[in-house]
């Protein structure tokens, strides 16, 4: 996305968390401890991955991305399709987006990555382009791909 900025990137805490995990320093149960709202927001506005559980392995993860900011008032905390972070982006000025990676089967999960969007980032000269950029998206004519995993919670 355009607009993307100040990107925190959770994967060394990633592998660090599984490689305790695989050599038996914590139990998975310890990381398997995805709430219900976690894995039904993973259900309903999860983007599913081709990524494998490190858990399990045997099903596909799913990245929930949730949003944070002033602007969003009663929205705030929600979960989002990453569809619609675009149009959002372009009418907010900024708010914060984390995206955490679940497992519905074992209920693994990790905050992969946080970021902020909006307007802010935007040269002046160009929100008419941004904004039919979104319109674009949002019609399903312009796709951003991304993969990113993180624990929730865990930071």
């Amino acid at each position: 996305m355009r607009t993307q900025r100040q990107i925190v990137d959770y994967s060394l805490q990633k592998r660090a968390l599984l490689r305790d995990l695989h050599n038996g320093k914590i139990g998975t149960l310890e990381v398997c401890d995805a709430s219900p709202y976690l894995k039904n927001a993973a259900r309903f506005h999860g983007e599913p991955t081709d990524e494998r559980c490190p858990v399990c392995r045997r099903d596909n993860l799913t990245l929930v991305h949730y949003i944070y900011g002033d602007e969003l008032k009663q929205s705030a905390g929600q979960a989002r399709k990453l569809a619609e972070l675009p149009v959002l982006a372009m009418t907010l000025r900024e708010f914060q987006v984390f995206v955490v990676e679940v497992c519905q089967t074992c209920a693994w999960n990790h905050l992969t990555e946080q970021y902020l969007l909006g307007r802010d980032a935007l040269n002046p000269d160009e929100p008419l382009q941004g904004a039919a950029l979104a319109a674009s998206s949002a019609s399903g004519r312009h796709r951003e791909t991304g993969s990113s995993l993180r624990r929730e919670g865990r930071q």
